[in-house]
C-alpha cells in the first residue's frame, strides 16, 4: 500500500496524544487562600513536564514524516511497526501525568520519574527499531536508494540519542529533578537545528 493513509493515521493519533498533555493542566480552583499567581507559580512542575513532552513528540512527529516520506509503500510488517510506535507514543501523556503529579511528593517519585524517562526510551526504541527495519530489511521499498553506508550513518545517529534517555530512566532514582532536567535537554537540543535529523526518533 502506499504511504499516504499510514501517515494521516499517524498524523492524527500523534495530534491527539500532543492535545492531552495540555488537559492536565488545571485552571487553580477560585476562591482559594492563595493567589492566583502563588497558585499557577506552584503547579511549575505540570509546566515543565508538558513542555519537555510536547517538544519530544514534536520532534517525533517530525522525524516520523521523515523516515516515512523515505518509503514508496509499506507493508505490513511496517504497519504493525507504526502500530506499536504509536502505542508508545500515545502512553506519554499518562507518563508526564505521573511525573508532574509525583515529582515533589515524599514517595514514589523516583517510580514516577523512572516511569516517565523509561516511555520516553521506550517510544524512542521503538522508532530505531522501524527506522532499521525499513532502511535494512526493506530498503528495496525506498522511494530514492541510498548507499548502504549511508542507511547505516542514519541509524547510528539516532541510535546515540537513546543514551540519554537511558541515563534519565537510570538516574531516576538518585533525583527525579536530573530525570527532568535530562529529558528537557534532550528535547531542547535536538529542537535545535544544528541537530536536524538526528534525534532521538530519527
Amino acid at each position: 500500500m502506499g504511504t499516504n493513509r499510514l501517515e494521516a493515521f499517524s498524523d492524527g493519533v500523534i495530534a491527539v496524544a500532543v492535545t492531552l498533555l495540555v488537559l492536565d493542566i488545571k485552571v487553580p480552583p477560585e476562591g482559594s487562600d492563595q493567589s492566583l499567581l502563588h497558585a499557577l507559580l506552584h503547579n511549575w512542575p505540570h509546566y515543565a513536564a508538558y513542555v519537555v513532552s510536547f517538544l519530544t513528540i514534536g520532534i517525533i512527529w517530525i522525524n516520523h514524516h521523515a523516515m516515512i516520506s523515505r518509503l514508496a509503500r509499506a507493508d505490513h510488517s511496517i504497519l504493525i511497526l507504526n502500530l506499536l510506535l504509536l502505542m508508545s507514543i500515545v502512553l506519554l501523556p499518562f507518563a508526564t501525568e505521573l511525573m508532574a503529579a509525583y515529582l515533589r511528593a515524599s514517595s514514589g517519585q523516583a517510580l514516577a520519574a523512572g516511569l516517565y524517562a523509561g516511555a520516553f526510551l521506550l517510544m524512542s526504541l521503538v522508532f530505531s527499531a522501524l527506522n532499521r527495519h525499513i532502511l535494512l530489511n526493506r530498503a528495496h521499498m525506498l522511494r530514492v536508494e541510498l548507499p548502504l553506508a549511508e542507511r547505516r550513518r542514519v541509524l547510528i545517529r539516532a541510535l546515540t540519542g537513546l543514551i540519554p534517555y537511558l541515563l534519565a530512566t537510570v538516574l531516576a532514582v538518585v533525583s527525579p529533578y536530573v530525570t527532568l532536567v535530562i529529558c528537557g535537554a534532550v528535547a531542547v537540543f535536538y529542537a535545535l537545528p544544528i541537530a536536524s535529523g538526528g534525534s532521538p526518533a530519527g
